[in-house]
């Protein structure tokens, strides 16, 4: 199958944060952006936004889309006489692989990269969000994604490590009958509120 992601700057963004940029090519039209998704990759895509933005960039999707959030823990306050302090950004997905054996939750929780965490562009992905990316549009090693804005090439570089290593089906079915304190440990993983394919690793 062939997938999509599309992390364009956000929409009445583009100058303020990447006006520098030499890439920078003034604002995405989403409308055509959205038009290429559905055309390109009917197998699923997703869509990076702002919260802002969500309700424009909603009125231009298909009706069968969904959202999934990535809270934000390290987000920063907008400064002082700001009430609402952002800490979460939503991502529309459509489509994908469904597979009823590998269970993803549509919430991920991960600091955004900066300069400490290894962040080289304003928007970078940090890798755990990009597995969950993966994992909600049930990509497998032999599929191909898509990095429709590269930028740092951040996406690119977590998809290679992705497809050279077992899914987390894999990794469950290859010891699920050979451990069964393994087995059990993933059950327990899957009750837990706050699973997510991040964090369901054999930590042992």
């Amino acid at each position: 199958m062939r997938f999509a992601y599309a992390d364009p700057p956000y929409p009445g963004q583009a100058k303020r944060y990447y006006g520098n940029h030499p890439d920078y090519a003034g604002e995405v039209d989403h409308a055509a952006l959205l038009t290429r998704l559905a055309d390109e990759y009917p197998d699923g895509w997703a869509l990076s936004t702002s919260g802002k933005a969500l309700q424009s960039v909603l009125a231009l999707c298909p009706p069968d889309v969904e959202i999934g959030i990535w809270h934000v823990t390290n987000a920063s306050h907008p400064g002082r006489g700001n009430q609402i302090w952002r800490t979460w950004e939503p991502v529309i997905f459509r489509g994908g692989r469904r597979d009823a054996s590998v269970i993803v939750r549509n919430l991920v929780t991960a600091a955004q990269p900066g300069a400490i965490l290894g962040g080289t562009l304003r928007g970078q992905k940090p890798d755990v969000f990009c597995t969950w990316i993966f994992g909600m549009l049930g990509a497998r090693p032999a599929d191909t994604l898509d990095d429709l804005f590269p930028g740092s090439g951040a996406v690119g570089r977590a998809w290679e490590s992705y497809i050279a290593a077992p899914t987390l089906a894999e990794k469950i079915t290859s010891r699920w009958d050979q451990d069964p304190r393994y087995a059990a440990s993933v059950m327990r993983r899957l009750a837990d509120p706050l699973f997510s394919t991040a964090n369901c690793e054999d930590r042992r």
